[in-house]
């Protein structure tokens, strides 16, 4: 009779070695596989973070269409590459003021340019298709080049500030016989826009130009 209770707990002891022995085993099957597949997405991801940083900092989309608008415009496709990253971020939104798509095209801008150009009736709903809207803000550009004697920071000031100011504001220089350039813009939204989108046009000559189309700067040769 006394050995049977000596018994019974014995293989109670080997069933729980067992049971722990087990449980063992499915964490380390379990941690060996969480390693597995870390060092896996490691594989894949550690090569491409720079690319994806990069898109995160300054964001590339459309690129076809830049490139195609450019090309049909004689525009650099890094300028307008940067005015679309200025304007959104390469993301479909409206404004405040109405403005809508990559370019941030007002309604009135674009029944404006579709006058210029001598385009078919303008729809307001066309404004959300990045080839309209970036072909709209292409030709703008193009015409604001063209409008200040391919002076960039007058362009660029007027695609921000309206016509109206910047016409002003150099026929005030020329009454006081002083140069207008970027620093002397009154606005100061306007004069940091300019900034913005200069930096960001050199930052996309040098990042994207294989995307954009364009020769490699020196530093990126070879």
């Amino acid at each position: 009779m006394s050995a049977r209770p000596i018994t019974t707990h014995a293989a109670t002891r080997r069933r729980s070695r067992k049971v722990v022995r087990r449980r063992r085993r499915r964490r380390v099957t379990l941690v060996l596989g969480v390693a597995l597949l870390a060092g896996l997405a490691a594989a894949v991801i550690v090569p491409r973070l720079p690319d994806v940083v990069r898109e995160l900092a300054l964001p590339l989309a459309h690129e076809d269409i830049i490139r195609q608008q450019a090309g049909q415009k004689d525009l650099d496709p890094s300028l307008l590459a940067a005015v679309i990253y200025a304007e959104s971020r390469f993301t479909d939104a409206t404004s405040h003021a109405g403005a809508r798509g990559l370019m941030q095209i007002t309604p009135e801008t674009a029944r404006y340019i579709a006058r210029l150009s001598g385009g078919t009736a303008f729809e307001q709903g066309d404004l959300s298709t990045p080839q309209v809207n970036i072909s709209y803000g292409a030709y703008y550009l193009r015409y604001l080049l063209r409008r200040y004697d391919q002076n960039t920071v007058l362009a660029l000031a007027a695609y921000n500030g309206g016509e109206g100011n910047v016409d002003r504001w150099l026929a005030e220089a020329s009454l006081s016989e002083r140069a207008f350039g970027k620093e002397q813009i009154p606005f100061t939204e306007t004069r940091e826009y300019v900034d913005r989108v200069l930096d960001a046009r050199l930052s996309y000559r040098e990042k994207y130009h294989r995307e954009l189309g364009l020769r490699p700067p020196p530093a990126a040769v070879g």
